[in-house]
């Protein structure tokens, strides 16, 4: 049967590229001309909603033009975890893509590596500003990157695509002079600074646990990377080694708890995300943070941080109570955080910065020579 799409779908192109400029997300014309020009639908023909209980069902995007030309991420693939389905690929939201583009600052002749090929709607992007032989993408998945490679093909690009750990780059056909990961990191791997052009730049969001970093645009400068990180929050799904996630380690919560007063936002990952960012320079890497329920209306009444030490900090919603128990105090590592954020007068994400060498990852407000700087263990 022959979809509407199959022969109206430039023009719901040119309506999401129209939208992404009026909005702000998009400036360059080359940009507006690849949103117009890449069939979106024919690389994700399928796509994954959650309701509200939790559970995953298919849909077909040549049946929803108004959502796969439209600023709404697509999950594409999922993962058994346990008893329950994680998204472990999407396709980004366009007007985040966009935006990364933009702050990528490509140039004609430019070579560029993105981490992360997914769907392969990025690499098409970027295929048609610079063309197929200028664009190299990886990701560690061998069936999605096959998939990826044939749907480009039958959209008309042609870049470049490995099945490989995105950690290690690519290094038989570097050097790039741009590199912009589609995934979400830890640590920048120094393997990518080694592909670098003397002059280049990476563009990759720095997530050292949940929710606790942000996109981080850095240039290439003599023995180190350094740039400052976006104004404007943005998450990806973290990069994949290959290797099956197994289910988040739990132990049984101490007993008892002690409770007391607080002044640190109670949800910071989503009012202060600079403040959660900064925190998780101290908290245990094995930090969890949990929502705990009214039994009655099913709301979120209070959030609890706990570790595999059984240790456990819970603060009410809406309060200023904190409980605390077991060996480890969490919640003192949120106020440390919180006073240095206060400290330094509540910065937001574009004035903080980040160093990055074969070593070390440092933290820094400001300018790299400023007072306040922070290591990433």
């Amino acid at each position: 049967m022959t979809s509407t799409l199959d022969t109206d779908w430039a023009i719901h192109a040119r309506r999401l590229a129209d939208a992404l400029r009026d909005n702000g997300d998009l400036c360059s014309q080359a940009w507006h001309a690849a949103i117009t020009a890449v069939p979106r639908h024919l690389l994700v023909p399928r796509a994954f909603e959650q309701d509200n209980t939790g559970s995953w069902t298919q849909f077909d995007t040549a049946d929803a033009p108004e959502r796969v030309y439209s600023p709404e991420t697509l999950i594409t693939a999922l993962e058994n975890v346990g008893a329950h389905q994680q998204p472990i690929s999407s396709s980004t939201k366009p007007d985040l893509m966009v935006r990364m583009l933009e702050t990528l600052d490509v140039h004609d002749g430019h070579r560029v590596l993105e981490i992360g090929t997914g769907t392969g709607y990025n690499a098409a992007l970027v295929a048609h500003r610079l063309g197929d032989s200028q664009v190299f993408s990886v990701d560690v998945d061998p069936d999605l990157v096959d998939v990826a490679r044939r749907r480009l093909a039958a959209a008309g690009f042609l870049p470049t695509l490995a099945a490989v750990d995105g950690a290690a780059g690519l290094p038989e056909h570097a050097p790039y002079d741009r590199i912009i990961a589609t995934c979400s990191v830890p640590a920048v791997p120094w393997a990518w600074a080694e592909q670098l052009a003397p002059d280049g730049a990476i563009l990759v969001d720095l997530k050292i646990a949940h929710s606790a970093g942000n996109l981080v645009h850095l240039q290439h400068t003599g023995d180190r990377l350094e740039g400052h990180f976006t104004s404007r929050w943005a998450a990806f799904m973290a990069m994949r080694s290959g290797r099956t996630s197994a289910p988040a380690a739990r132990a049984d919560a101490a007993p008892g708890g002690t409770a007391r007063t607080t002044d640190a936002p109670d949800e910071p990952w989503k009012t202060a995300s600079v403040v959660w960012f900064l925190a998780q320079l101290r908290l245990p890497a094995n930090t969890m943070v949990t929502y705990n329920l009214d039994p009655a209306t099913r709301t979120p009444v209070a959030t609890t941080l706990s570790t595999t030490d059984g240790s456990w900090a819970r603060v009410e919603l809406g309060g200023d109570t904190v409980t605390e128990a077991g060996d480890t105090l969490l919640w003192p590592y949120v106020e440390w955080a919180y006073q240095q954020w206060n400290d330094a007068g509540q910065p937001l994400w574009d004035r903080l910065g980040l160093t990055v060498t074969p070593e070390h990852h440092t933290v820094w407000l400001d300018h790299p020579d400023g007072d306040y700087h922070w290591q990433l263990a």
